[in-house]
């Protein structure tokens, strides 16, 4: 028993060294799993982006501004002429908070009655809502103590120099599963489509049927079609279902358009069909193809932004992050469920994912048409 076992062994370890595919990706997986969680699985924000309405424009004013960009927590990347505009720049995702300083701040310090601001946080991500939440408080805290040492008589225990009011929008109590049911949208479009794509059409090469297919009158075009157009109306099924499941289960709000919703979702299925058709395309059989959808699924997942926010990952990784159709598509789908935005504040992320999608649609098929062929 000893010795077959020994040969069983011996003869999967030589289909292993054999396949270099399967071997690549067996030893390549935990690697990109060390890094990917070793950089992006953090929850330290800091230099959120954050947009100034500045109403007053006076040196106190100015000094609070910078109170808040030397604390690493926020970078501000824009000033904006009033509410309207700083609204506009929250709903493209552009900054997640907004300091709003109104008209006469500055007079309130110098006189030295209590002066008040607010600020303004995108609340879609409650972790990262939080986590800005906190440091605005902090913040503001500090500088009304730096104000009240200043005031000569004045115990900072008998007066408040600075009252910072937030605000939280588009998910006032900050529930995750808000957040969290959006980006399984989007996941489930890309894995479901991207993994029985690729696996229907190997299964059909390793079961030596396509070959029967292709003596047929059916074109190559025709096959793909023809094999993927089910696995859209299961995702879109499951779109539907996880959505259904969200609203009336777990009470999330859709504030946009359900229509825009799975017209930018089928652009979306573009790139997962079309990766999904390449990785046929380069695979001979079902165990590489599932392996491979593993491998391509991983960073997907860690850099797009599903499970932790961009701005807490190195320079580096949301450089590539750029790279991942999934990153604007979990963008548009919160933006329209969160935020009730239309096709104007989503252009940003519509064009580049309407580009990804029809450049490896296009390579996929031509790849796949001439290894048929």
């Amino acid at each position: 028993m000893i010795a077959r076992t020994i040969t069983v062994a011996r003869k999967e370890l030589l289909h292993i060294v054999r396949d270099r595919r399967t071997m690549a990706v067996m030893f390549l997986i935990p690697i990109v799993q060390l890094f990917l969680l070793g950089y992006a699985a953090t929850t330290d924000i800091e230099h959120l982006r954050t947009t100034v309405l500045d109403g007053d424009r006076t040196p106190q004013s100015r000094e609070l501004i910078e109170a808040y960009r030397a604390s690493n927590y926020f970078d501000i990347v824009a000033y904006v002429a009033d509410e309207d505009e700083l609204a506009r720049m929250m709903d493209r995702g552009t900054v997640w908070a907004g300091l709003i300083i109104p008209a006469g701040y500055g007079a309130d310090v110098v006189s030295g009655q209590t002066a008040s601001v607010a600020f303004v946080i995108d609340g879609s991500d409650p972790n990262v809502a939080n986590a800005v939440f906190a440091a605005s408080q902090q913040v503001g805290q500090a500088q009304s103590m730096r104000i009240i040492e200043r005031r000569l008589g004045i115990s900072p225990d008998e007066m408040t120099a600075l009252e910072v009011r937030s605000r939280v929008w588009y998910n006032p109590e900050m529930k995750s599963v808000n957040f969290m049911i959006p980006g399984l949208i989007a996941m489930i479009l890309f894995t479901i489509t991207i993994m029985l794509t690729s696996l229907a059409i190997v299964r059909e090469r390793e079961q030596g049927t396509i070959e029967q297919l292709m003596v047929t009158p059916i074109r190559p075009i025709e096959l793909v079609v023809g094999k993927v157009t089910p696995y859209i109306a299961v995702a879109f099924f499951n779109v539907l279902e996880v959505l259904a499941i969200g609203v009336y289960w777990f009470g999330v709000p859709i504030h946009g358009s359900l229509g825009l919703l799975m017209a930018l979702a089928a652009v979306f299925l573009m790139t997962s069909l079309g990766i999904g058709i390449f990785i046929s395309s380069v695979t001979n059989t079902q165990q590489e193809a599932m392996l491979t959808v593993w491998m391509m699924l991983l960073p997907s997942i860690f850099l797009a932004g599903f499970f932790f926010p961009l701005e807490a990952m190195p320079k580096f990784l949301q450089a590539i992050s750029y790279f991942i159709p999934l990153r604007y598509m979990l963008v548009i789908i919160r933006g329209i469920i969160l935020k009730g935005v239309g096709i104007g504040p989503l252009a940003d992320q519509v064009v580049p994912l309407l580009l990804f999608g029809v450049s490896i649609l296009i390579f996929a098929a031509t790849r796949f048409r001439k290894r048929l062929e």
